[in-house]
Order: structure tokens, then sequence, then C-alpha cells
């Protein structure tokens, strides 16, 4: 029988500063009714000024372990998916580790954006399914505040901070191979596709890192380029991942997206055919989270009752890079 990588538990945390259209209007050139007819954006998160990512990370790490009922010293690895790590080096995961009071197993962390918690997810499966770990702490955690052009209104608006994780836990116990009838009604991750395109870096990036001539950059984005390819994108993927498991949108129970913004979450969901009730948004009351975006909407889903066990979810997003994936998965 082959191993199946199973979430058993989910946490997340956000930043007790709330920042509301209104407020940021203050300071802003824009509008409460601006931002929320082009975003669907009402507010935002922002991390005190030593707050670090390695903070927001640790504590939803927490109340996932918590979650799982779980221990820290149980985990073989620590992964945090962050755009905005504490330093250049070392890894924030190291960071968390730390705080976690772990001393066995290995941290590190993984950069694909706002697609990072995507990427963790297929890195920990393979992990687990190669059987080199069987407990493993995913976390997506950014202080996005940190990089924002406060001046650009076009990208401060859109984003918050915030950190969300799993525990993954490995299962060895009778899981159907790739292929059985059986496979896609078990519990587990049923698979992840992950993509990525360089020769679109230039429609969203930061302008500046440790080998540039600036140390510290800002977010720049081409909105209206980024919109077309997240659509596009995103529905191919969410296609490519249903047809590699022999299923049709119909089986599908919940979409658990990137939330990025309320008009590519609609645009998505309308391609799928999928209905509104069916996609988990965050998007209004949390923003832009990055790498943190998908286990926040998914923890919040799962703790209000939404997400039920036996319930088949799609998780999917598209970052910078341009970085793009999915990942599905038996509740």
């Amino acid at each position: 029988m082959a191993i199946r990588s199973e979430i058993i538990g989910c946490g997340s945390y956000l930043p007790e500063r709330i920042v509301s259209n209104s407020e940021l209007a203050k300071t802003v050139d824009t509008s409460d009714e601006w931002i929320v007819t082009r975003t669907g954006i009402q507010q935002r998160h922002i991390a005190d000024d030593n707050e670090k990512t390695s903070d927001l990370a640790y504590k939803a790490g927490l109340k996932a372990l918590e979650h799982a009922g779980m221990d820290a010293s149980d985990l073989d690895l620590v992964i945090v998916a962050t755009t905005t790590p504490d330093n250049t080096f070392p890894a924030t995961a190291t960071k968390v580790q730390a705080k976690l009071g772990m001393t066995k197993g290995a941290a590190f962390d993984i950069q694909a954006v706002c697609s990072g918690f995507i990427f963790g997810l297929s890195t920990a499966d393979s992990f687990i399914k190669a059987g080199n770990a069987k407990y493993i702490l995913l976390i997506g955690a950014e202080a996005f505040s940190r990089i924002l052009d406060w001046e650009d209104r076009t990208t401060c608006v859109l984003f918050g901070d915030g950190a969300g994780a799993v525990v993954l836990r490995a299962n060895t116990n009778n899981a159907p191979n790739p292929g059985d009838s059986a496979y896609t009604q078990a519990k587990g991750i049923l698979s992840t596709h992950l993509h990525s395109d360089g020769r679109y870096a230039d429609i969203l990036y930061v302008d500046g890192g440790p080998s540039s001539s600036t140390n510290v950059g800002k977010v720049r984005m081409s909105g209206k380029e980024v919109f077309r390819h997240a659509v596009k994108n995103l529905t191919d993927v969410v296609t490519e991942t249903l047809e590699a498991n022999d299923l049709t949108q119909d089986d599908l129970d919940w979409l658990v997206p990137h939330q990025a913004n309320q008009r590519i979450l609609a645009s998505t969901a309308k391609k799928l055919s999928l209905s509104p009730d069916q996609v988990v948004i965050t998007v209004d009351h949390h923003a832009n989270t990055s790498a943190a975006s998908i286990p926040l909407a998914l923890d919040e889903a799962v703790k209000d009752g939404r997400i039920k066990e036996g319930d088949l979810l799609l998780m999917e997003a598209m970052g910078g890079g341009l970085t793009w994936g999915s990942g599905l998965v038996r509740w």
C-alpha cells in the first residue's frame, strides 16, 4: 500500500491591528468605494513594528499543533512559505523551529510568493511519500506590509499580514494506491500540480534584493496583466488537477483559492461553473496575505464548520514569478 499525506490540524494568526479602507484613505489617495469596487477588500491586518514573520508563523504553528493534538517534539520537519523572511538568512523556519523547542529534524523556507503554500504542500507531500518524514508543520506567513510602497495606491491597498499553518501526517494504514477505485475517496492529499514561467517576472515583483543595487525594494505590479494570467492559469491548473484524478467540477465540495482579488475569484469560479457558495472567501477581511492566504482561509472554513470530514477541497494559487499550482485534498 502507498503512503498518503493527511492534514490532521490547522491554525492561523492575524495581527491585532486592523486597518480599514477608510483609515487607509486618510494617508493614501484612495477611498473605500474605490478599493471595494475593484478588489472586494474592506480591511486588512497589519503587523506591529516589533512583530516579525517568524512571530506570526510561530503563533499559527502552535494553533495548528494544538488542533492536531500534537507536540512540537513529534515533528520531523518545519517548512515556512514566505516572501518576507525575518532576515536574508538564516531561514525563518529555523527561527520557528527554535521557538517551538524542536531540536530534531530539519527546517527550511520556500519562496514562491502567493503560490508558496501550494509549493510547500507539494514539498511536504513528497517528503512524506518518500518515507523521509512522518509529521510536518507547514506554515504560510507574511509581513507583506514591510515591502509595500504606501504611496502607490494600486498596490498598497491590496495586501495584509498574517499566517496560517497545517500539520501533515504520514498514513501507512491501508492507504490506497493511485488508480485504485478508492483512491479519490480516501482522506489525504490526492495530488499537487506546480508550474512557473519566468518570462513574466516583470509583471509582479519587488525591485530590490541582496544581489541588487537596492537591498530593500517595494512591490511593483502590472495589475491588468496579472489579472489576465491569473484567471487563465488558475482555470487551467484546476482542469489539470481534476483530469489527473478522473474527476469533474461536480465532484468538488470546496474551492479554497489564494485570496488575491474578489474579481479574480469570481471569474475563476464562473469559468469552472462553480457556485459562489462553494468558494471560501476571506479577501474582504484579510486582503491578500500572499503565502498565508490559503491556510488562513482553510482554517476559517474548518473552524466555522463549513468544511467537514470527507469533503473534497481544491486549493489553488498564482503568484509572482510567475508561479502557480494546486492541491487536491480529501478532508
